[in-house]
């Protein structure tokens, strides 16, 4: 059965998904949420998540929200990035980590500064998460130093995770360039068989539609 992942290309956490599956071998296709139009809010839409978020995996009788729960219902699901054996809960460490100090404020900062209209984008909370992201940033780029992936010897759904949203182009405080070892990593994912960038591999076009 062909899943289907509710997701639009804007979004860092539907890539973590859209990835884990791709890199997987998972059978899915994309099912496009007019986010910025307002469709997940719509009832039809918290119906299948009460939560009015995206990524939403759909498949037969499993509906399933949560980025990093649908990474690891794939990873058991195919038996692949998930870690070997050993290794679990170091996966689970990193994706909950990046749940709570990287994806999160990476979202909020880069949408802050790309899709808010210019006059309401405030000035003093994108700096003060900007410094939270580079803390961040640093934490990231000084346990890469000398390994391949975040966990072990292969990649598992914990580089799924952390790489989510520092593929976009839009600007939200993070330059490669600054972080070596990220950068080499991030190129170490991307040279992957099946990898392809959010606007490539999720349906919609970074978000300039909206307007003041």
């Amino acid at each position: 059965m062909t899943a289907q992942l509710y997701c639009f290309g804007e979004s860092g956490n539907a890539y973590k998904a859209a990835l884990t599956m791709t890199l997987a071998g998972y059978d899915w296709v994309p099912r496009y949420v007019d986010f910025f139009g307002g469709e997940s809010r719509t009832p039809e839409y918290r119906k299948l998540n009460v939560m009015g978020e995206v990524p939403l995996l759909v498949e037969g009788d499993t509906v399933l929200s949560q980025s990093g729960a649908i990474q690891m219902h794939v990873a058991r699901a195919t038996g692949k990035l998930g870690g070997a054996p050993g290794e679990e809960d170091e996966v689970l460490r990193w994706i909950l980590w990046d749940n709570h100090k990287l994806s999160s404020q990476a979202g909020m900062t880069r949408f802050l500064m790309n899709f808010l209209p210019e006059d309401k984008r405030p000035a003093e909370v994108i700096a003060f998460m900007q410094g939270r992201l580079k803390a961040a940033y640093a934490t990231l780029d000084a346990h890469l130093e000398g390994r391949d992936w975040i966990v072990g010897r292969d990649v598992t759904i914990a580089d799924c995770a952390c790489c989510g949203y520092l593929y976009y182009p839009e600007p939200f405080g993070f330059d490669r360039g600054d972080w070596p070892h990220i950068d080499r990593w991030l190129d170490r994912i991307s040279g992957l068989a099946g990898w392809k960038h959010p606007y490539d591999m999720m349906p919609g076009s970074p978000a300039d539609r909206v307007k003041a």
